[in-house]
């Protein structure tokens, strides 16, 4: 049993870790536990998982009646969940984060399953923060993670999404979008609804990539497509620049990428340190704890990376910062080794061992 939801974050290492488990045992039956509200409710089906919801909901930060619905909830969805667990009888049960997997795990836990959850960020999530006295084992990807965690119960794991993006053949080639294969060539991708910020930065540079040796691909974010293509307006853009409001085959694109610019999430850094890609980092300031700045410190700490705190960055800062890594061969060897070091390329299948490992 599987259960993690609300964003990207906790689902697609949870898709990937069930991949490649079915890869190693055809035969293995996986039922994911999430919520009407969450991505997962669309993603997780789409996979051909089977799915099951609770209804659950996060507490506020400030005093709120709410708060006492969320009480009301999280026990409601605990007796749901035993229910499931019950009905299922899991050998193990995984959770990746999300209000969700506290119901489900902690019922599990309850019930003398063997649990794991798995932590993607440096900073360790309030779920999980909870779910850790109760748990038998727990995966990190960071290794300041584990401080804050019961010592013992705690592996470095990675994180199980490197592994599917290390697995990925491609054949690419950047002529699909009037580019050349011969030029090193820079992403920028703010996520997929897109970064204001990083988005308007990106317009006020438009004029130094023209005149760049390198070439540049920007992904606006469906949504903001339009309002960039207003904001350049008149400007000419160059033929070694790209403005696209989304890349449908970023896993087949990305081993072709010379240096990535995005934010700091823990998906996009399982894949940029395993690809061994060097990154321009700015990370979101609008996340808990701020965690994105601490994964993204991770990498700088071992020069795999740049930073751009989101209050420095400009068009300027911006273009210093890809003239710096473009126009440097060396330079993006060296940090693409460093950020490859890094990588977990076999993350699903350390996941999978501790899995097991709690099992016995």
């Amino acid at each position: 049993m599987v259960s993690g939801g609300g964003t990207g974050g906790h689902i697609y290492p949870a898709l990937a870790l069930i991949e490649r488990l079915k890869e190693l045992e055809p035969d293995t039956e996986v039922l994911y536990v999430g919520t009407h509200r969450g991505l997962e409710d669309k993603i997780v089906p789409a996979a051909g998982i089977d799915f099951k919801t609770i209804k659950i909901q996060g507490f506020k930060r400030s005093l709120s009646l709410e708060n006492f619905k969320t009480v009301y909830l999280f026990l409601k969805s605990v007796r749901d969940a035993r229910k499931m667990v019950k009905e299922f009888k899991p050998d193990v049960v995984l959770g990746t984060g999300g209000y969700v997997s506290g119901a489900v795990l902690y019922a599990a836990a309850k019930l003398h399953v063997p649990t794991v959850i798995h932590e993607q960020n440096s900073v360790v999530g309030v779920t999980n923060k909870f779910l850790s006295r109760y748990v038998t084992r727990i995966g990190i990807a960071f290794e300041a993670a584990r401080s804050q965690f019961p010592q013992s119960k705690v592996v470095m794991t990675g994180n199980p999404r490197a592994q599917q993006v290390v697995g990925n053949k491609t054949n690419y080639s950047w002529t699909e979008l009037g580019l050349k294969d011969d030029k090193p060539t820079m992403l920028i991708f703010g996520g997929s609804q897109g970064a204001p910020k990083i988005n308007t930065s990106v317009v006020e540079a438009i004029q130094n990539f023209n005149q760049r040796d390198y070439q540049v691909v920007f992904a606006t974010g469906q949504k903001r497509y339009q309002q960039v293509m207003n904001q350049i307006g008149d400007q000419n853009v160059g033929e070694n620049v790209v403005i696209k409001p989304y890349i449908n085959n970023m896993p087949s694109m990305m081993p072709k990428v010379a240096v990535i610019v995005g934010r700091a999430g823990a998906t996009s850094i399982a894949e940029i340190t395993a690809l061994g890609i060097p990154s321009i980092l700015i990370p979101s300031p609008y996340v808990t704890a701020d965690h994105q700045t601490k994964n993204a410190q991770a990498l700088v700490n071992q020069n795999a990376a740049e930073m751009i705190k989101e209050d420095d960055l400009s068009g300027e800062t911006l273009s210093q910062a890809a003239d710096k890594l473009m126009n440097d061969n060396d330079l993006r060897h060296q940090m693409a080794e460093n950020a490859q070091k890094m990588g977990m390329p076999d993350a699903a299948d350390r996941l999978i061992a501790l899995l097991k490992d709690a099992k016995k």
